[in-house]
């Protein structure tokens, strides 16, 4: 059974689709919920589920993101997990703390991939003009939204869509996308998942 560490910023809404997944015979169960953020959302919604949760506020460490990820590590320690999964966890990592988990981290982005890595996706999406978007899951690596591609989920850019509308639903396709895969990737298996 796969320990899964979830690391989030906000509301947490695709940490909850992941917790809510890791359960009978799934290979995997959460055994931490971390946040830069002491005020998540997503914290108080994990709590509510019996899970572990922690916090290490990024702010009082300004530009030193080595402290900062020192500082996240004690927490990650305690908890021993085997995968780290990033769901909205709103901070790029050094190659040095990837590095630790090489292999062992993943993100779901919202866009294809390699298409528009960073933020800002969805606007992107619309002002190219693109008859589709969606999102990817992916392993984390040293390259911003570059590592290897475990999963994509696509959606239609309608009529009259705003960067606000698409986001709604492709977050809708996010929640089925990142289960699937984390439950597939628990196993050792890393062939992507692409759902309609």
């Amino acid at each position: 059974m796969k320990r899964v560490a979830i690391l989030i910023s906000g509301g947490g809404s695709n940490m909850l689709a992941l917790v809510r997944d890791m359960t009978g015979p799934h290979p995997a169960r959460p055994v931490l919920v971390l946040s830069n953020d002491p005020a998540a959302a997503g914290l108080g919604h994990a709590a509510a589920l019996g899970l572990p949760v922690a916090a290490v506020d990024h702010r009082p460490f300004g530009t030193d993101r080595a402290a900062f990820e020192a500082a996240l590590m004690a927490p990650l320690r305690a908890a021993a997990p085997d995968l780290i999964c990033l769901a909205g966890f709103m901070r790029v990592l050094t190659p040095g703390f990837v590095g630790h988990f090489a292999g062992r981290m993943l993100n779901i982005h919202p866009s294809l991939l390699p298409k528009y890595p960073g933020l800002h996706t969805h606007a992107r999406a619309l002002a190219a003009g693109d008859a589709e978007a969606g999102c990817s899951v992916h392993e984390v690596t040293a390259e911003l939204d570059g590592g290897p591609l475990l999963g994509q989920a696509r959606v239609p850019v309608l009529p009259g869509d705003s960067a606000a509308s698409l986001s709604a639903r492709v977050l809708l396709q996010e929640h089925r996308l990142y289960p699937a895969v984390l439950r597939r990737f628990a196993t050792g298996d890393r062939r992507p998942v692409f759902l309609p």
